[in-house]
């Protein structure tokens, strides 16, 4: 059996920290997912609607910022699905786009046919691609950058391993960004003690910040899941992480036996 590969992909990493979505990024994930379909199954969840739609438009209105915001997901969520569809098309894969909020997932009818759906995508090697639906919620937009709609989707399908794809290589120690040498913490079981060293500042697109990710491996290892924190900046991000090769946090799960 497959095992199942959860991957939050933030703003910062789909845009490589630009003001537009990276289409090079995208191909970079695509590429991995088609080398390790045979022995994974993977679902994203992505941000970068808002990001997507920039490129595009300025909007004028005389409301709430949040209501701009909401605007722009939704000019944007298509635009970015079809960035997705053409290089993932390119490679082999089909993509699917599932929208649902926090309000889905406390019904247990919705969640269940959430599961249902994305099980049959992923039988028929359909990768299914997961934002929340702005155009309803706004938890997302306003903070957690989908870490949290990521690790909760992660608890309900039961998967494997949950992937967060960030700007830095990881978790740093607290110490080691005082004196301006980031050193990342590789493997901890304790959320405590990632919150002593977690910095609490927030990137150039994102609206999470380590705390979301915390928070989500929190949910994540609560679940009995692993979770990892990793540079998705980096090309070849999935495949090094896998081997190794490279510098990430790694959340150790909880037993749930």
């Amino acid at each position: 059996m497959k095992k199942r590969i959860l991957i939050k992909i933030g703003s910062n990493t789909l845009t490589k920290e630009t003001n537009q979505i990276s289409r090079g990024k995208i191909e970079d994930i695509g590429r991995q997912i088609a080398a390790l379909k045979d022995e994974y199954e993977f679902i994203l969840v992505c941000s970068g609607a808002i990001a997507a739609a920039k490129q595009f438009v300025q909007l004028e209105h005389n409301g709430q910022g949040i209501n701009v915001k909401q605007a722009l997901a939704a000019i944007g969520q298509p635009r970015l699905m079809h960035i997705f569809q053409e290089n993932f098309r390119e490679l082999g894969l089909f993509t699917s786009q599932c929208l649902f909020s926090y309000a889905d997932l406390e019904n247990e009818n919705a969640k269940l046919n959430i599961k249902n759906t994305i099980n049959v995508l992923l039988a028929n090697d359909v990768v299914p691609i997961i934002n929340e639906n702005d155009t309803v919620a706004t938890d997302e937009i306003q903070f957690g950058d989908n870490d949290k709609l990521a690790a909760l989707t992660a608890a309900f399908l039961q998967v494997d391993l949950l992937l967060i794809a960030t700007n830095t290589n990881g978790i740093y120690t607290k110490r080691s960004l005082q004196m301006e040498r980031p050193e990342t913490i590789k493997e901890v079981t304790s959320i405590k003690t990632l919150e002593n060293e977690a910095d609490t500042t927030k990137s150039l697109h994102g609206t999470g910040g380590m705390r979301s990710k915390i928070e989500a491996a929190t949910i994540a290892q609560n679940s009995g899941i692993e979770t990892w924190i990793v540079n998705g900046l980096k090309d070849n991000f999935i495949i090094d992480s896998f081997k190794g090769n490279n510098h990430f946090t790694k959340i150790k799960a909880c037993s749930t036996t």
